[in-house]
């Protein structure tokens, strides 16, 4: 079976900005989480939107189970992969909490009230049930970002790129976090992390790499 992302001979550049990206090789397994770690500007968002295909490599390939998603509309890639942002207020749109798991099952066709079924059962498996009619403004940023999170496995994404995700979370949220991560590579999801946080690393990660400016080290 092939892992669900790889990259191969990837090279990206921003126009006007002496910054380029180089990637000989590198595969993401499923089942497993990958952290890449590094400072600020070594590469590390680049590469998750490379991923998403929110960006397009000037060279090379981005591989999903093994096709080459140069050419595939965004939406197509975002049925497979979920990114969740460093903001993950930025990707919450509905008015509620549980409306925000059931619209795009809606949209895709599923029955409403099977829909919301899948909701709140995935709002009790990540100890959100008690919020199901909150107004998601008032969420805290931890709970924004189990939210957005849960709105991406509702779509059942065989990937995940979390970019940053314990900015501004206390301990209690980052083990929520960790566990989350552990259940979802359980279940053979591929995640890759992409992170400052290197305690939470050390403690999540089934496998670390280290970027700076622009390729592995």
């Amino acid at each position: 079976m092939n892992d669900p992302v790889r990259l191969i001979d990837v090279h990206f550049s921003y126009p006007g900005r002496d910054f380029s990206l180089d990637i000989p090789d590198i595969s993401f397994a499923a089942g497993t989480c990958t952290a890449v770690c590094g400072h600020n500007g070594s590469g590390k968002t680049t590469l998750g939107k490379l991923i998403l295909g929110l960006l397009r490599p000037t060279r090379g390939k981005a591989l999903l189970e093994g096709e080459d998603i140069a050419g595939w509309p965004i939406g197509k890639i975002g049925a497979k992969i979920g990114y969740l942002f460093q903001d993950p207020a930025r990707q919450i749109f509905a008015p509620t909490v549980i409306d925000e798991i059931t619209f795009p099952l809606v949209l895709k066709g599923m029955d409403k009230k099977q829909a919301q079924a899948l909701a709140r059962s995935m709002l009790a498996r990540f100890e959100m049930e008690a919020l199901e009619n909150a107004v998601t403004y008032t969420l805290s940023r931890g709970e924004k970002q189990r939210l957005a999170i849960i709105a991406m496995l509702a779509t059942d994404p065989l990937f995940l790129v979390l970019d940053e995700p314990t900015t501004g979370l206390d301990s209690r949220c980052k083990n929520i976090l960790g566990g989350m991560i552990k259940r979802l590579t359980e279940q053979g999801v591929g995640i890759l992390l992409i992170s400052h946080d290197s305690s939470f690393v050390s403690k999540h990660a089934d496998l670390t790499y280290r970027m700076a400016e622009g390729r592995f080290l």
